[in-house]
């Protein structure tokens, strides 16, 4: 099964069809996807016979999860992006947070605050059932599906001062598209096994599979929802794999006119133009 949301609204994805989720329940369930996440295992047991509805609204597809409460990032995921950046594995996840503002959909064009702008290639885990202190084994049971996701980074103020500000440097308007849908884990051959890359101005940067993974997405999810309880609609950027600018000689940045896309096998991709300044 697949979702999007169009203005906001939660939408099936049908063969070529997009169909507004709230007329065709006859309001069973609302345009709001964070209500439609809290209520997945009904949604799925409904959405498995097709139906048959109004076409959604017009326009770009947006964040198949636009308003989530809690955003979790893992740093250091990939064992090659461990190794050019020059550290060790972690024992358990680097975890950060982008915050919701940040959330964008698929197709848009990046503000660039700064020029220290990076690219992160990341497949992101979308929570349909909450996860508390659940066993890495039924983890997937709690997972809605996954999706594409960037964690574009400002390097200067995600290191300024005298520890790291991963989550405010990470968290620029835009910086977090994800999208165009949302998939479920039963769509793919191996959820844990598919592969990721980031291209810029058609140049492959970033070149990977899922399976490298340090923490792969069951396990994040024990270790994340061993410290707090997981929410329907929560978001887990999942880290990315190696390829990014800041560890390039010599670093490399995003600039005015780049055409920054990502993809993932069985999902779609993301794309974003860069462009000048900030919107006051």
């Amino acid at each position: 099964m697949r979702t999007t949301t169009r203005s906001g609204r939660m939408c099936l994805v049908s063969g070529g069809s997009v169909i507004d989720v709230e007329q065709a329940s006859a309001g069973r369930f609302p345009a709001d996807p964070l209500a439609v996440f809290e209520r997945w295992a009904e949604f799925v047991e409904w959405a498995e016979v097709a139906p048959d509805g109004p076409a959604a609204p017009a326009g770009p597809a947006g964040s198949p999860s636009p308003t989530p409460r809690q955003v979790f990032a893992i740093g250091l995921n990939y064992r090659d992006h461990a190794e050019e950046a020059g550290l060790e594995l972690p024992e358990s996840p680097a975890t950060f947070t982008k915050f919701v503002t940040s959330i964008t959909g698929p197709d848009t064009r990046l503000r660039l605050p700064s020029t220290f702008v990076d690219w992160e290639a990341e497949l992101v885990a979308v929570i349909g059932r909450r996860a508390d202190k659940t066993a890495a084994e039924d983890a997937w049971r709690h997972v809605a599906g996954l999706t594409v996701g960037q964690d574009f980074s400002e390097r200067v103020v995600q290191s300024v001062g005298p520890v790291p500000q991963f989550s405010l440097g990470k968290s620029f308007p835009g910086f977090a598209p994800t999208g165009p849908v949302l998939v479920t884990a039963d769509e793919f051959a191996d959820p844990d096994d598919l592969a990721i890359e980031c291209l810029i101005n058609d140049e492959s940067v970033q070149k990977s599979r899922t399976s490298s993974m340090v923490f792969p997405v069951p396990e994040l999810i024990a270790r994340l929802s061993a410290v707090c309880p997981l929410l329907p609609g929560d978001l887990i950027f999942t880290g990315t794999p190696a390829g990014v600018g800041h560890a390039r000689t010599p670093r490399r940045y995003l600039r005015p006119g780049d055409q920054v896309v990502t993809r993932i096998e069985g999902i779609g991709q993301l794309r974003q133009t860069c462009v000048a300044g900030r919107e006051e």
